[in-house]
């Protein structure tokens, strides 16, 4: 019979879970109740960021490398999102000189 996977540096797998949880609940706290354009973008990176927490330690649980993989596919994804986003957010800014999302109620620039 196999035994269980040692924890992390001795930290329970719960803790890791339990964590990211944290991170996303605070990624979609940000999200949903923040105005500001750039604090919406950082929850959004956040909550990426928690994900990626999720996937590491499944991965280290399970002994597969299928974890890592998404991750840094997911760390792709956020760095395209990163450099798209932040340039919608500087037009943005350019021209209406706001970056509260109630002001910014127009896909028209």
């Amino acid at each position: 019979m196999p035994t269980p996977p040692l924890p992390l540096n001795g930290v329970p797998l719960s803790w890791y879970l339990i964590l990211s949880a944290i991170l996303f609940s605070l990624g979609v706290g940000g999200f949903l109740f923040r105005k500001n354009l750039i604090t919406v973008f950082m929850s959004i990176e956040l909550m990426l960021n928690a994900v990626n927490l999720t996937f590491i330690t499944f991965s280290y649980h399970f002994k597969k490398v299928d974890g890592h993989l998404f991750s840094f596919f997911v760390m792709v994804v956020a760095a395209a999102e990163a450099a798209v986003g932040l340039a919608i957010i500087l037009t943005i800014f350019k021209n209406k000189s706001t970056l509260m999302v109630d002001d910014v109620d127009s896909l028209k620039l």
